[in-house]
């Protein structure tokens, strides 16, 4: 079991994102969360095999077409108590 952290930047607010990612991480039996930043960004917390979470970091570079990413900043974090895959309030 892996847990990594995504920080995206680009144009991926208001282009559905998240709800892409969500269905990408769910179809990879991730577990985790993803949410907007007030600095533009979109956030994502994903844990479950690393090649699933490797496959969604990849996505993540590309994102659904209405998106336009810039930068995707991964770093390793901790394993949380989290079951299923879901959207979280902007923070």
């Amino acid at each position: 079991m892996s847990a990594r952290l995504l920080r995206i930047t680009g144009r991926v607010q208001g282009v559905g994102f998240r709800y892409s990612l969500v269905r990408e991480a769910r179809r990879m039996q991730l577990s985790g969360w993803v949410r907007n930043r007030t600095d533009g960004s979109v956030e994502a917390h994903l844990q479950g095999p690393h090649a699933g979470i490797a496959d969604v970091e990849r996505w993540a570079w590309q994102g659904p077409p209405s998106a336009h990413v810039l930068h995707v900043e991964a770093a390793d974090t901790v394993d949380a108590d989290l079951a299923g895959f879901e959207e979280r309030p902007t923070a």
